[in-house]
């Protein structure tokens, strides 16, 4: 069986994934790569493909590649993020997992499983990044296992979420067009009020918040971390022209996008 090489897999403090700024966690964005949360102190609010639920402690969060998601990160929030990298050919869930680990022997294990990831990306000992890609592997498989305990008590979700996580799949695939949510409602079969009641019933936003704040992550990303003209990034993600883009992005950061770059 093949490993991941440790550059690839990432562990990183939750106090460390907002320090250059909030906006990179709490904002709606994707990765191109499977996530998994485990928090171990504190609690918030995370939504991940357009449902929002409150998370505490002993709370483990899958997140496949390409679902969108942004949550709370606070500063009485400790745990531990996993980045599997893109090429992982560790087994892992299809869809997003919440779950709320009550046992206290399954809380050991995935504490030690980490320590143990941990321990291997940062030896020098022989044979340490097969090791580390084990230890990974075991980790997919305690995710397997706790999912399997919860499945029975876990409902099945409404009509309202399953239509919101469709919307936020659509929207990932088109929200550089400068699509509207009219025209993303249509493609969906619904109406766009009807589209805004569910997304505001499962999130608690509307459903074009949604899609603006997934643009506007993607704007201060690129802002932040390439040198592209501010007009060709308003461009980029479908402004009809760069005064749009400055509003936009005025009204959801209270800057403009130049003054955020300065600031970066």
């Amino acid at each position: 069986m093949s490993v991941i090489p440790p550059s690839k897999i990432r562990l990183v403090a939750m106090s460390r994934l907002a320090a250059a700024g909030r906006w990179r966690v709490e904002a709606m964005r994707t990765l191109s790569e499977p996530c998994l949360l485990w928090f171990t102190k504190g609690q918030g609010r995370i939504t991940v493909a357009g449902v929002t639920r409150g998370y505490t402690a002993h709370n483990a969060i899958f997140i496949p590649a390409g679902v969108m998601h942004g949550f709370e990160v606070g500063q009485q929030v400790f745990g531990t993020a996993v980045f599997f990298g893109k090429d992982t050919d560790i087994t892992l869930p299809q869809e997003p997992l919440h779950l709320r680990i009550r046992d206290a022997h399954a809380q050991q294990e995935i504490n030690l499983t980490l320590d143990m990831i941990q321990r291997e990306m940062d030896s020098l000992s022989p044979a340490h990044e097969r090791a580390a890609g084990h230890h990974l592997g075991l980790l997919g498989v305690w995710l397997e296992r706790q999912s399997a305990k919860v499945s029975l008590e876990t409902p099945r979700p409404d009509a309202a979420r399953r239509l919101v996580a469709r919307y936020t799949a659509l929207m990932e695939l088109n929200f550089r067009r400068g699509i509207s949510v009219g025209e993303l409602a249509f493609e969906l079969g619904i109406t766009a009020t009807h589209l805004t009641r569910c997304c505001q019933e499962s999130c608690g936003r509307s459903a074009i918040e949604l899609l603006q704040d997934r643009r506007i992550f993607e704007a201060r990303q690129l802002l932040s971390e390439t040198n592209m003209p501010v007009g060709k990034i308003g461009e980029s993600l479908g402004f009809t022209s760069a005064a749009y883009f400055t509003r936009a992005f005025q009204h959801r950061t209270g800057i403009s996008p130049s003054a955020f770059r300065r600031g970066q």
